[in-house]
């Protein structure tokens, strides 16, 4: 994830992503061939409001930011978009509120908002319910999966979203596939039901 997503270079080899060599470009050049990630600690501009972090990164994607003092509040069409968005992951409500100032479950919700925003091909998140309460994290990964399904195979936002999680659980139901990898390298994969339940002990002969 981190080298498909640009965060760490690759020591050799290519990366190809939709048939395009991103292998030396940066993170804003991946983002912009369609790779977006959300991150483990929560990456927002605490003191701008959940809705402008997500306006903020549909002026980007757009390629408005040059003239965003100027165009920023006349350009309805974002703010609808934004407020769409905010909508699907509950976070309406908490529109006007600092990013800074939302329980810690919104934070994380708002923080994948954020990346869905770029309106990615490939979407990773990474640990997206880390930090919060064992309740909090069935509605979060429900709230994210509804999302996710509902526009991934609507164009043109058709997309493959890969969660990773070191709580097995969190994900397992949730997924179409799953990937076991303790210690970096695959140890199993296939269909997610197939996997969790070989890896739990209740498959046998399947090895």
């Amino acid at each position: 994830m981190n080298l498909i997503s640009g965060l760490f270079p690759p020591d050799g080899g290519r990366i190809l992503f939709r048939d395009q060599d991103v292998t030396r470009q940066s993170v804003h050049g991946r983002i912009r061939a369609g790779i977006a990630r959300s991150f483990q600690l929560v990456n927002l501009f605490d003191q701008l409001s959940a809705l402008d972090n997500v306006a903020l990164t549909v002026f980007a994607r757009q390629g408005k930011t040059l003239n965003l003092t100027a165009l920023a509040a006349a350009d309805s069409a974002v703010w609808d978009e934004a407020i769409e968005i905010l909508k699907a992951f509950g976070l309406e409500p908490k529109a006007r509120m600092l990013a800074g100032g939302v329980s810690q479950g919104e934070r994380k919700l708002l923080d994948v908002a954020v990346a869905f925003a770029l309106r990615p091909k490939l979407l990773f998140l990474d640990e997206p319910t880390s930090g919060v309460s064992t309740r909090e994290k069935a509605p979060i990964m429900d709230t994210v999966t509804s999302v996710v399904r509902s526009t991934a195979s609507r164009p043109p936002s058709s997309s493959t979203t890969w969660t990773w999680s070191s709580t097995t659980p969190t994900g397992s139901s949730r997924c179409t596939r799953g990937r076991f990898s303790p210690t970096g390298r695959r140890t199993r994969s296939g269909r997610n039901e197939r996997v969790i339940t070989t890896l739990i002990g209740t498959t046998e002969g399947d090895h």
